[in-house]
Formats: structure tokens, sequence, C-alpha cells
């Protein structure tokens, strides 16, 4: 099957990540094209919505197809003005806002930049904070710390810890740790002593032997530390470390960072600190 190039257009007056999370969430559904992203946020007056009108057309023109428009825009004026370009307009306010205004019985107040402002402040600086930990408890720094920790990742060296840390405190306020599996701790086939007093925050990350050498052949090719044997050695120890001191793991070769952090959550009974 020939694959088609389309583009889609996120558009928001304010930064645009609901309309980007959920569109992209849609198309992905959607095999055989390849898409080319345009992102326009702070769309906030008709100038500016004209000159997106001449983008949307010309990429239809180029295209051979109407593109998508995945609007969160919330001046009825500026989105009319989108609607006269050459696309597809699907607008999520406008599919939910008239329902949801019928269910409680009162108007919306449709002001821009609510879902990611400083509304809910106490969350926002909770997730803030959250990211700070994760970065002063990145690679094993700060142990002492640890007991503040609502979580702590542990694994061999480019099992995707720090980005996963990350992700928890940022998108989710969690304060997250991690702590690296060396090469020394192997030698022996011990829980590292500084985690024997939070052994019940720790949770496990490992992936495939062959996964492992890809990533690490990225970093140092054709070094023993990114061999396959290494990797292999490796993965079969913490796996039977995690086994032996009964910590929960995961694999996560074929998974996201998001759905990696989404099972984390669940299986720890964490509480997300998304809007206060």
């Amino acid at each position: 099957m020939t694959r088609q190039k389309r583009t889609v257009f996120y558009l928001s007056d304010r930064t645009g990540i609901t309309a980007e999370t959920l569109g992209h969430s849609l198309l992905t559904q959607f095999d055989g094209i390849d898409w080319e992203t345009v992102n326009v946020p702070f769309l906030d007056d008709s100038e500016k919505a004209r000159a997106v009108v001449a983008q949307i057309n010309q990429a239809a023109e180029q295209d051979g197809h109407r593109p998508l428009v995945f609007s969160t825009l919330q001046q009825p004026e500026i989105l009319d003005v989108i609607k006269q370009a050459d696309c597809r307009v699907y607008d999520f306010f406008e599919a939910f806002t008239h329902p949801v205004e019928a269910e409680l019985r009162r108007p919306s107040a449709r002001k821009a930049g609510r879902s990611h402002g400083l509304q809910n402040s106490p969350a926002y600086f909770k997730r803030i904070a959250a990211v700070n930990f994760v970065l002063a408890h990145d690679d094993g720094v700060n142990p002492k710390h640890f007991s503040e920790a609502d979580i702590i990742l542990i694994g061999v060296s480019r099992c995707g810890k720090t980005p996963t840390c990350l992700y928890l405190g940022l998108q989710y306020g969690i304060a997250a740790a991690n702590y690296p599996l060396t090469p020394d701790d192997m030698d022996v086939q011990q829980l590292p002593a500084v985690l024997e007093p939070v052994k019940h925050k720790l949770f496990g990350l490992t992936l495939t032997p062959a996964q492992l050498h890809f990533i690490r052949q990225e970093r140092r090719p054709d070094s023993r530390y990114a061999s396959l044997t290494q990797c292999q050695r490796e993965i079969q120890w913490q796996e039977a470390l995690f086994s032996r001191f009964d910590i929960p793991y995961l694999d996560t070769t074929r998974i996201s960072i998001e759905e990696i952090s989404a099972i984390i959550l669940d299986r720890c009974g964490l509480k997300r600190q998304l809007y206060g």
C-alpha cells in the first residue's frame, strides 16, 4: 500500500499541549500515513489566523489532500477564520463544551490557558518541586535523602531510569530518585547497602539484552560496556536480584516512557499530582 503524506495542524490560543496530545492520540490509530506536523500556539488574533489559513491552503495544495486541524481555540471569531481554509477542523472544545454546559446547567468560562496555567498553584508547584527532587537525586546522588522519595527506580546503566523519573516528576508530581546497579554490585550478589533501608520504595526497570546492547552501542560503540555478552550478564544478574529480594520490576523493551510511568503509578499505588 502506498503511504500518504498528510499535514496536521495543532492550533491553540495558549500552549497547544492539549490539542497536540489529543490529536496525536487519535492519529496513532491510523496506519500508512506520514504526518507533517505544524504546531501553532498562542493563536490569539485574526491577523495571525489569516496567516495560518494561507499556510493550511499551501499544505493542501502540496499534499493533494486537505490538512487536518485539531483546535482548542476559545475565541469563536478566530476559529471562524480558520474554518475558511481548505481543511477539516476538529475542535475539541466545540465538541464537548456544549454537552457539559447542558449537563451542569451553567456556561463555561471560555478562558484560555486554564488547563496549563497557575490557577491550581499547589499542584503546579508540587510538580516543580518533584522535578527538582529528581534532578538532585539522579544516578544515585544524595542517597541519604532517599527516604524522602516517593519511589526509587533501580536498574543497570541505560535502562531508562532517568527519563522515567523526569516524566514522573514533571507530569505527575512524583518525587522519584534512581540508583544504578553496576558491575561492582554484581560481584557481591547483594542489594547495595544504601538501598536496604528503602527497599520498600524500590522498583526495577529491565529490558532485553539485545535492546540494551543497541542503546549502549549508541553511547560507547564496540566497548566492553556495550557488548552483547556484557549486557546479557547484567540483565540476567539484575533480574535474579529483583526476584531474590522481591522487588517489583518491569520489562520496558517495547513500552514508552508514558506507559512505563503509568504502569509504575498503578502498580505502586502512587497518587498523581495532576490538577490539585
